[in-house]
């Protein structure tokens, strides 16, 4: 399996040319081209049905997933290994003037030849052991190897004592659409077929984590990542009167202070930490210019976890944005009362208090005082804001709540909490059940038997840094956890919803065996081409015949 290097390179190659931006409909392009691809293998001739392209559900683009199979012939049995990974990209306006070769690898490397560039991308691209190109990290080649291992074991069925099946998923880069779609054809497959889903190989990337990291990291499980988001009011005034009102852009500003970075809200799991909360977006909701001081300001923070639920998550931030409005207001006065001096005025007391809310407890509130015509009200808003195509999930949380909080009867300055995007669940693989301990024995095995063939470390981990689909084939928490995010998130059942049902119902243990490289999501994204199209594939292909041999 070493030796596949030129195959999964050409594969790889195939997959890059089609330009498959997210949400645009390059995902059709990309999606028809593999299934004609796939289509084309003697096993999928003699066996069409084995080989599927269906439309993504509730979903507001055309885009498509496939999904095939092969039934191995060693024994009869049900055990099945599911191959995963994305085909859309990110965009590619950021390669500027090589825009137009970013999706052709031979003319892009070419082109950057003649480029001023850093200096270990120059040395890389002249090494002629990396391979540049929109997709080729992120991750067609991880796709690319999984293909590779389809089409050898759809002309050796004889091989596999079970099932192997690949889901080449669309929008992995936003929504995570194509990944919840492809669980109901997973769950029908499942009883068609009896397929028992034993464990799932995602092929993301995997990149050094730090500077002179030699490392080469295969995952066990992945972070999960929320979007906690806050709607923040304060009290109007005209610029010459500031002390006068309370500007909510300066009590965002202290709450970007308090979360952004902040390492004390970092959740430490199994001995690794993931990267702390960062701004995502800070902005007022004034849709043009006054001398009057905002109504109302809104933020949100990119979160990752690792042990935490969603509910734990409200709570604390909920503490954290109590300290960020009192810490506001603590300085807002001081500097009144300097300002008083200064002018030789005598200051007063402000009158604000710090006033933080959790979202499901403001609707609730609402529904108390307002009842039936509150109810009534924001079901019509909601599906008239939807007729809005602007606004993705994020600020349509956003509009909600501003028109929720114009049926608030107390209307002082206040911090509103929720949620206002895909919630993306944690993984543990610990070793918890007969299946888990099952890939993790084949994982440790493949990984010595492959290593003395590779001269630099490979090292697995226990949470995948990054977001990734895997996020969406097995659930770590309770039903509490995800009541947290329906409860809190203001677009849920409209503009927003997840079966987290589905993923339940699949519930497989998963690992990610990537290909490696950098500046995946940059103009410089590159491969390391013998990790990523021979090490990768081997090690795969090593856990596979240890679960299904």
């Amino acid at each position: 399996m070493l030796f596949c290097r030129e195959e999964v390179l050409r594969l790889t190659d195939d997959l890059v040319k089609v330009e498959s931006v997210v949400n645009t409909t390059g995902e059709i392009d990309i999606a028809k081209s593999l299934h004609d691809l796939l289509a084309s293998f003697p096993y999928f001739q003699q066996n069409p049905s084995h080989l599927i392209m269906p439309r993504t559900v509730n979903d507001e683009y055309e885009r498509y997933n496939v999904l095939a199979f092969v039934k191995g012939t060693k024994e009869q049995s049900d055990k099945t290994v599911i191959l995963m990974g994305h085909i859309d990209t990110v965009g590619i306006e950021d390669y500027s003037h090589l825009k137009d070769k970013a999706c052709f690898p031979g003319e892009l490397m070419e082109a950057l030849q003649d480029e001023l560039l850093p200096e270990l991308v120059k040395e890389q691209l002249h090494s002629g052991e990396w391979h540049f190109g929109r997709g080729v990290l992120d991750m067609k080649s991880g796709v690319a190897s999984h293909i590779y291992l389809l089409k050898y074991y759809s002309l050796h069925p004889e091989e596999l004592a079970g099932n192997l099946v690949l889901l080449a998923e669309c929008d992995e880069e936003v929504s995570s659409q194509g990944v919840l779609s492809a669980l109901k054809d997973l769950k029908r497959w499942r009883e068609e077929h009896h397929f028992d889903y034993i464990a799932l190989i995602n092929s993301d990337f995997v990149a050094p984590r730090f500077e002179g990291d030699e490392n080469r990291y295969i995952y066990k499980g992945t972070i999960g990542k929320l979007l906690p988001s806050f709607f923040i009011t304060g009290a109007e005034t005209h610029v010459g009167s500031s002390f006068e009102g309370l500007d909510p852009n300066f009590l965002a500003a202290e709450l970007t202070r308090q979360i952004s970075y902040n390492p004390d809200l970092c959740d430490e799991s199994l001995g690794e930490i993931p990267a702390p909360p960062v701004s995502l977006k800070q902005t007022d909701l004034k849709p043009s210019y006054t001398v009057q001081t905002a109504l109302a300001s809104y933020v949100y923070y990119n979160f990752f976890i690792q042990s935490w639920s969603p509910k734990d998550v409200l709570v604390m931030l909920k503490e954290q944005a109590e300290i960020a409005f009192t810490n506001a207001l603590r300085t807002l006065q001081e500097r009144y009362r300097k300002y008083c001096e200064r002018i030789g005025e005598p200051s007063r007391d402000l009158p604000w208090k710090t006033r933080v809310i959790i979202y499901e407890d403001m609707k609730k509130m609402l529904v108390e005082e307002n009842g039936e015509a509150y109810v009534q009200h924001m079901k019509e808003f909601k599906d008239k804001l939807l007729l809005d195509k602007s606004l993705d999930t994020r600020m349509f949380a956003a509009r909600v709540v501003e028109e929720e909080w114009n049926w608030m009867k107390d209307k002082s300055p206040a911090i509103i909490l929720f949620y206002s995007s895909l919630y993306s669940p944690r993984i543990e693989l610990t070793g918890k059940n007969e299946r888990e301990q099952n890939l993790l024995n084949a994982l440790e095995q493949a990984v010595e038997q492959v290593q003395p063939h590779y001269q630099h470390p490979i090292v697995t981990r226990n949470f995948f840094p990054y977001i990734c689909d895997m996020s969406c084939v097995a659930l770590s928490d309770d039903e509490e956890g995800i009541l947290a995010v329906a409860e809190n998130n203001p677009g849920w059942g409209t503009k927003h919803y997840v079966d987290y049902q589905d993923i339940r119902d699949i519930n497989v243990p998963a690992i990610n065996i990537g290909p490696y490289g950098y500046d995946a999501h940059k103009k410089y994204e590159r491969m390391e081409l013998q990790y990523s199209t021979e090490i990768v594939p081997t090690i795969t292909n090593e856990v596979i015949r240890r679960l299904l041999g």
